[in-house]
């Protein structure tokens, strides 16, 4: 069977600036050093697509909102069956959280959320680097040869059942970008 993906609209939720240019560093505030990344260096909005998802990212123009720092959020989704909620996200250090999955019979399943740090560093959960930087942006300066990633990580969606909507951690090292949720091309969603 074809994987079918949705993309989802984040837009609603978007409250923090991740991405700066060199004349807007302080508006940074990825982590509490209000580090940043380099708008001229990551897409401006659009669709990418990474390990073969497509992901809708917002504008990034080095001033808006551009991320989801998760604070306990809950997001309406298109109601479906899904196998997988694909995330374009980073921590600050590596993080171990869960997000709450809630479903149209009324169950909430927890699920494992691990991001590793986004900066410089391997992989710790097995991530794929989806964005990388060359430099980082500090308040007062740009820091060059320390790049920053952004991961493309994935929480599996076990029950099967139709998905309505999940909560983000209440967990401000965790930074969203992009989300998209993935499932086989089996005909219509059932609410059961």
């Amino acid at each position: 069977m074809a994987a079918a993906y949705t993309c989802v609209d984040l837009g609603a939720h978007l409250n923090n600036v991740a991405w700066t240019t060199e004349s807007n560093t302080r508006e940074g505030a990825f982590n509490v050093w209000r580090n940043s990344l380099p708008a001229d260096e990551l897409p401006d909005g659009g669709r990418i697509t990474v390990e073969d998802v497509p992901f809708d990212l917002p504008p990034a123009d080095g001033g808006r909102f551009d991320n989801v720092r998760c604070e306990g959020q809950v997001l309406a989704v298109p109601t479906g069956r899904f196998d997988w909620i694909y995330l374009l996200c980073a921590g600050e250090r590596r993080v171990e959280d869960e997000m709450a999955l809630h479903f149209a019979d009324t169950a909430v399943d927890f699920e494992p959320l691990r991001v590793s740090d986004y900066w410089v560093a391997p992989p710790v959960f097995g991530e794929t680097a989806a964005l990388t930087t060359t430099v980082m942006h500090y308040p007062h300066h740009v820091q060059p040869d320390v790049p920053g990633t952004i991961w493309c990580q994935r929480v599996p969606v076990v029950r099967r059942c139709a998905l309505h909507a999940v909560r983000f951690p209440e967990n401000i090292a965790v930074h969203v970008v992009a989300m998209t949720l993935c499932g086989s091309d089996r005909g219509p969603s059932d609410a059961g």
